[in-house]
């Protein structure tokens, strides 16, 4: 099936996993239990994370599914050239925290690179999305708009507007900054929407500090390039997905507007920072 076909079918897929997520939100009725790494997990992860499974193996029979509530062994994994990759709810944190800032994201990964990404924000309604070669777009309240990243009136001097986490210290990521510009900050929850500020426009950059895993990646990655942008390590290297067995990103940093010399507003850290 051709990327753009997939792209209907996986919107309803995308909402139906959002409409039982908000079931659960709105109930309250779900468990919060802790992973083997200390991070939160819910019984809304779980759930979401097998509605998800079921359907997009329903949906394209013999690609499987890789899911953070479901990841299947290296052996298995490594002879994968295309596959789903999936967080079933990105921003568990604020998912407890009823901020509202959470998301669906499902990415497909062909021969190592993500060629097709949706994100989907269940409390505002809203679907980012976008396939290789075929643009960025948002839809929100019937409404389908093109994205593109924000282009500065001034790249080299001018205000930027960083996305940051309101989980985490700002200092974390603001001790970074390798210039004098003017900043300002947009908070807001889960990577993948953050990641989707930055094609919006609504954000000029983000740099995320701290373990994520490859599936907070996928989607955004598609979704970003295709609006004009990059997501980077933060040595401005690209992502690499599924070639080893560890499934964890290192730091990484997405950016908007091209003309911004973005190494020198965060200069590649030192051994010292790491």
């Amino acid at each position: 099936m051709q990327l753009q076909a997939l792209i209907d079918p996986l919107k309803e897929i995308t909402r139906e996993t959002g409409e039982l997520i908000l079931s659960y939100y709105k109930s309250g009725d779900f468990e919060a239990l802790q992973k083997d790494d200390n991070t939160p997990v819910t019984t809304v992860d779980i759930a979401a994370s097998e509605l998800l499974t079921h359907r997009l193996l329903h949906l394209t029979p013999g690609t499987p599914v890789l899911s953070e509530e479901a990841i299947q062994p290296w052996k298995k994994r490594r002879h994968w050239r295309r596959y789903w990759l999936v967080d079933p709810l990105d921003g568990t944190q604020e998912f407890i925290a009823g901020s509202g800032d959470f998301a669906v994201s499902i990415a497909l990964v062909e021969d190592g690179v993500p060629t097709l990404g949706m994100i989907g924000w269940p409390t505002m309604g809203s679907l980012y999305y976008a396939y290789q070669g075929g643009g960025a777009f948002k839809e929100a309240e019937g409404y389908i708009q093109p994205l593109r990243v924000r282009m500065l009136a001034d790249p080299e001097h001018g205000p930027i507007t960083v996305a940051l986490s309101r989980r985490q210290p700002e200092s974390r990521v603001l001790s970074r900054l390798g210039t004098d510009r003017p900043v300002t900050i947009l908070y807001t929850g889960s990577c993948a929407l953050k990641s989707a500020l930055v094609a919006e426009g609504k954000a000029d950059v983000f740099l995320r500090i701290g373990p994520t895993g490859e599936w907070d990646t996928g989607a955004a990655q598609v979704l970003v390039q295709e609006a004009g942008g990059v997501l980077l390590d933060e040595h401005f290297q690209p992502l690499s997905y599924n070639l080893t067995q560890h499934v964890g990103n290192p730091n990484f940093i997405v950016l908007g507007d091209p003309k911004v010399n973005w190494p020198g507003v965060f200069p590649r850290p030192s051994k010292n920072d790491l």
